[in-house]
Parts: structure tokens; sequence; C-alpha cells
């Protein structure tokens, strides 16, 4: 008998050993790799969060407890251990379940999600409320390093460090979104993560702190951790979370479930905002997502025994853009490409490979991108601006604001118009002729 025929909720996993937490962690894995060769699904992001989920459920008490995850690519495991694992089979699939956390299926599923970078604010409007109504629970919001590139995730972190309000950022950094990360936010975790001082003096002063017994006061514990944080600070090595006012503690190996339960654990007793820092490998434990983690971000349906994808070779609308866009780039100087984080999914990687200089991929940064686009026209160039239409819905106002009133010149290229079926609620782009044919100067 599998140890996974005995999960059925987070409570079941308080009686196994850390041995038996690791047997059960491959048995998850081997779980969603074959029932993703099937359904197709997120199989990379999920692959790489097994050991953070079970150590998450594990310490906290949920759904006492609240779990926020950020877009939802990582929530498999979770879905498998609190209920859902006998309609698994069911994932994205007409009446099934949905391949990204929904209040509609479960109270362990705290707020629906799809878009990245709404786990922060969202986290934090709960733990507010929980404080106002007077109540004891601990919120923990979990948050991929490709989502720190959206900058609501900033918004949220802004005010978490001014409220210092008691909850829980785990950041699970595998240094991708669907393709490689970019950005200054990526280049500072990364130094953090590599850092010999950083994490000599993260070993040393967090043993310290979390040594001390549960009798000692909250002041000394508050005491032990502004002289670990003044100490980085000396050494030069504060992050711009310290920096914002919430405690780091980090980098963490996100596959050691020793080393996860024991750092969750530590600070589940502690008060105040925390941000912990674990490092994951997209695609952990399957050979062929680990080597090509963009490639089964999402994929179709494979086999699982080699990973050899199951598709034809049909031209798509979004290969059939790339390529045409490099050939007309080829003889308009004036022609730039910009994506927020979807190089390969709207075809610009085409456009990536033959005119690196004038292809801009932003990180998940909707906003911004339309904005960057709108610039881009000011000074004569002729940008197309290339997002997936329901994400296209987050700049809305700055399709208004920065560009059709200005009356610039943007090319908006809408990817995944229309309903685009296992995706869900969340993905369907279907909002879109209603919301831009209303905005003046532009031609749809």
């Amino acid at each position: 008998m599998r140890i996974l025929d005995s999960i059925n909720t987070p409570a079941d996993l308080k009686s196994l050993s850390i041995a038996e937490l690791k047997i059960l962690a491959e048995e998850i894995r081997e779980f969603i790799i074959r029932t993703v060769s099937q359904t197709g699904g997120h199989l990379a992001p999920n692959l790489g969060a097994v050991e953070l989920t079970l150590a998450l459920h594990y310490v906290f008490d949920t759904p006492t407890d609240k779990i926020i995850w950020d877009v939802g690519h990582q929530s498999y495991t979770h879905k498998i251990i609190t209920g859902r694992k006998d309609k698994f089979h069911t994932l994205r699939q007409y009446g099934g379940i949905s391949g990204f956390p929904s209040r509609d299926e479960s109270e362990y599923d705290v707020f629906g999600t799809g878009h990245a970078g709404t786990s922060i604010s969202a986290a934090l409007g709960i733990a507010v409320a929980r404080d106002l109504k007077g109540e004891n629970y601990k919120v923990i919001a979990v948050i991929g390093d490709g989502a720190l590139t959206a900058g609501m995730a900033y918004e949220g972190l802004n005010q978490l460090g001014f409220l210092k309000t008691d909850m829980i950022v785990v950041l699970n950094d595998n240094q991708m979104s669907i393709s490689k990360n970019v950005g200054g936010m990526s280049a500072h975790l990364s130094r953090i993560a590599t850092s010999p001082v950083y994490r000599r003096l993260k070993d040393k002063l967090w043993e310290m702190l979390n040594e001390l017994p549960n009798t000692v006061s909250e002041p000394a514990i508050d005491l032990m951790r502004r002289i670990k944080e003044s100490i980085r600070s000396l050494a030069g090595q504060t992050t711009v979370f310290e920096e914002l006012g919430i405690s780091y503690v980090g980098p963490i190996d996100g596959h050691d479930i020793d080393q996860l339960i024991d750092t969750f654990k530590r600070i589940k007793r502690l008060r105040g905002p925390y941000f912990v820092h674990v490092i994951t490998q997209k695609g952990y434990g399957y050979r062929p997502a680990t080597y090509d983690p963009t490639t089964y971000h999402g994929p179709g349906p494979f086999d699982p025994n080699t990973g050899e994808l199951i598709q034809d070779n049909k031209l798509t609308y979004s290969k059939l853009l790339g390529r045409t866009l490099a050939e007309l780039a080829a003889d308009d100087e004036r022609i730039v490409a910009v994506t927020a984080a979807m190089l390969a999914g709207t075809g610009l990687q085409y456009f990536k490979e033959r005119l690196p200089e004038r292809c801009f991929d932003v990180g998940i940064a909707e906003q911004h991108a339309v904005t960057f686009s709108a610039g881009l026209a000011v000074e004569g160039l002729r940008p197309v601006c290339a997002i997936y239409s329901t994400f296209l819905q987050r700049a809305f106002d700055q399709a208004i604001h920065d560009v059709a009133i200005q009356r610039l010149p943007v090319v908006f290229v809408i990817d995944r118009a229309g309903i685009v079926g296992g995706d869900g609620v969340t993905h369907q782009g279907i909002f879109d002729i209603s919301y831009l044919r209303m905005i003046p100067n532009i031609v749809l």
C-alpha cells in the first residue's frame, strides 16, 4: 500500500515520520507525472514544489491557518492532499477540478487565482481582517520569483513592511516563470543565494535565534532578531525585503524536507512579517522537465516513460506571428517586439533569435509592457506588444491613458483570445472585444 493512499487531508500528514514524508513526496511526483501525461497541465512548476507543499501543510494547521498560492501553477500537491486525490484524473477536464486554486472547490483554496502577483495583497488583507476580528491563526503567501516581476507584489510588500502585520511570505525561487526570469530582482535573489557571507551569517544567527526555548519572551526574541539583522547590515548583506521592514530567512533548500519543516516550525512561533526564501528546481525529479522546464511548464499529453510530447507540428497563429514579424522587422528597423513573460507562448522566440536587441521580455508586468511600448512609440518606433488576452485585462488603464488617448501607434497582438479550454475561468480570453471596442482611437 502506498503512503499516498492513506492521505486524504493535511491532518493525515502529522503522524508521518520524515522518512515517510520523503517517500510520499516521490509517490506524489509519480502521481502527478502519470496524471498530467494524460490530461496535460502545469508539470514542471508542480514537480518543483512537492516538498515545500508537504512541509507547509505538515507544520501549519490548515484550513485554520491560511495558505494563499500565487498564480496556482504549483498547487497540484496541495490539491492532492486536501481531498481531491480521487478526482485528480479530471484535472482541467470539463466538469473536473481546476488547474488552479478555486474557492468553489475546497475550503483549503483560500483565494482563487490564475494571474501572477496577487498572493501578498490578498494574504495581507486576510491577515489584517484576522487582527480586526481578534482571531488567531497564521497567514502564508506562497509566491514564485517569476511573480516578483509583477508590480502588485511590491505594492503588497510595501504595505506589509509598514503595517508589520503577522504574516509569512514564502518565495519559491526556481529562477523561472515560464521561461528564464529577467530583471533586477532576479539578479538580486541570485546574489543572495550565492553569497557565502550571507549563508554563514544565516546559519549561525538563525540557529541562535531559534534555539531559544519557548518560554523566552517576545521582546527577547525580537531583540535577537534585530541583532541578527544589524550584523547582516554591517556585512553589507541586507536584502530589499529587510529594507522594507520584513525579516528575511534563507536561502533554504526547497527539496530538503527536514530543513523546510525545521524552518517553518521555528517561524511559526514568531510574530511579525517574515520572508522565507526557498530555492527549488523547476521539474525536480523528472529528467525531461529538469532539462527543459520551459517546454514542460504546461505541456499537453506526453509519454511519461520517455517524456516525448504527443503533439502535431501544425503551424499555429503564435508561430506565424513570430516568424512573420521577424521578416517584417528585417526590412523595417522601426519594428520592435514586447511581451510580458510570454516569449514562447506568443511565438516571439523566433523574433528573439533573429533580432535579440529589438525584442523585450519585461517579465510578468503587463502594465509596464504597455506603457513601455507607448514610450517606444513616442520616439518613432513601431512596437508590437504581444500579450495573452486574459493578461491584457491588467493593463486596461494603460491602453486607454498611455496609448489610445495620445494616439500612439502601438500594435497589440492578443494571443489566446476566446475560449482556451483547460486553463479555466481565469484564463478565458472572452472579454477583449468588449473592453477594447469602447476605447477611442483603437482600430480593432
